[in-house]
């Protein structure tokens, strides 16, 4: 029917504009979010107290005008605390999120890179012949994007929580031990563990060449870091790996069957897989209450699932594609026995132990 055939209801009218036009706010926050966090305004403003934007020009050397729009704005989305729309203060809790990059909540990084137009073209020609972006695809800087979403759990979390948690783990990096991280990326959870243990020696694998390039100027010089352009498929079967790592990349991964497979060969027969894999359910229900779902299969399409179907065999499970029961069974049919999760304060993530 159409719209002058049918009686609609003005109040859920009202409701899908409101909605709708949510989102396209959302988008413009986003921009001066990106703003904010290119021009360290969030950081001019932390421990500053309450300021007017003459003060945030004399601390910046930016433009007054600019600023003051910029400041009402930030109010408006209430990311600042205004009463009047003259003085502006970031909250010690805003803080966290938006200026203090070394706190698991910071947030503010993932809105550094702004997407490319393009993408969005490459985007629509994958729901006509079915085949993804790779990360590489994905735009300039996407590599630093990811790691800029990770790293502040990611340091948080992996050594000072993660690593005791798993049986033996933490004492045989301290002996030396060998370490797979497949999917590695720009290298940010290998340096964070080569740092603790130097014992040890360290690979990665990964198959951006971007991010490749970025983790090798990492480790320029590093003596018990390599890293490879590679897939986890791609991993030779040595079978004395002792502690293999997939942390937040398998349901990236257009095949992560094989890599399982090649990751089961390579690790040794007392060795340890750890996996960090986006928190979600196998029930629709369930992943209702996640109050980011909808930026969750927003993020699938643009990024994770648009990686997992980049081949013409890919699996394409995406951001939510691999929960605790799809896990669990891929695991053991690649041939895998000990499967567990461990319980850890990570709102986004789930993490495993999976041994041979």
């Amino acid at each position: 029917m159409t719209g002058e055939q049918q009686t609609l209801d003005p109040d859920l009218v009202g409701r899908y504009a409101l909605t709708t036009w949510g989102y396209k706010q959302g988008e413009m926050v986003a921009l001066m979010i990106h703003l904010g966090t290119r021009l360290g305004l969030y950081e001019a403003l932390d421990g500053a107290g309450p300021v007017t934007s003459g003060d945030l020009a004399a601390a910046t050397g930016l433009h007054e005008r600019w600023l003051r729009e910029w400041l009402r704005g930030q109010a408006a989305a209430q990311l600042l605390a205004s009463e009047d729309g003259e003085t502006f203060l970031l909250e010690p809790e805003a803080a966290t999120v938006l200026a203090r990059s070394d706190t698991p909540t910071y947030a503010a990084g993932v809105f550094r890179s702004l997407r490319d137009p393009a993408v969005a073209d490459a985007l629509a020609e994958s729901f006509q012949n079915g085949i993804g972006l790779t990360y590489d695809d994905q735009g300039e800087g996407s590599e630093q994007h990811v790691e800029a979403m990770l790293a502040p759990m990611a340091r948080a979390l992996l050594v000072p929580v993660v690593i005791p948690l798993l049986d033996g783990v933490a004492e045989k990096l301290s002996a030396g031990a060998t370490v797979v991280d497949v999917g590695c990326g720009t290298g940010l959870a290998l340096e964070l563990l080569a740092d603790t243990f130097p014992a040890s020696t360290f690979a990665g694998y990964d198959v951006s060449e971007r991010a490749v390039a970025a983790a090798r100027k990492r480790f320029a010089g590093s003596e018990n870091v390599a890293i490879h352009l590679a897939g986890g498929e791609d991993l030779p079967a040595t079978g004395d790996v002792d502690l293999v790592m997939t942390l937040d990349c398998l349901h990236d991964m257009p095949r992560p069957d094989l890599a399982m497979a090649a990751i089961r060969g390579a690790i040794a027969p007392d060795g340890t897989w750890l996996v960090k894999e986006i928190r979600s359910s196998n029930e629709w229900g369930k992943n209702l209450r996640n109050p980011v779902l909808a930026m969750m299969y927003a993020t699938s399409v643009a990024t994770c699932m648009a990686s997992a179907m980049s081949t013409s065999d890919g699996l394409g499970l995406g951001t939510l594609g691999l929960d605790p029961v799809t896990l669990e069974g891929m695991t053991s049919e690649a041939g895998f026995t000990h499967f567990v999760q461990h319980a850890v304060d990570d709102p986004t993530n789930l993490y495993y132990e999976i041994r041979p």
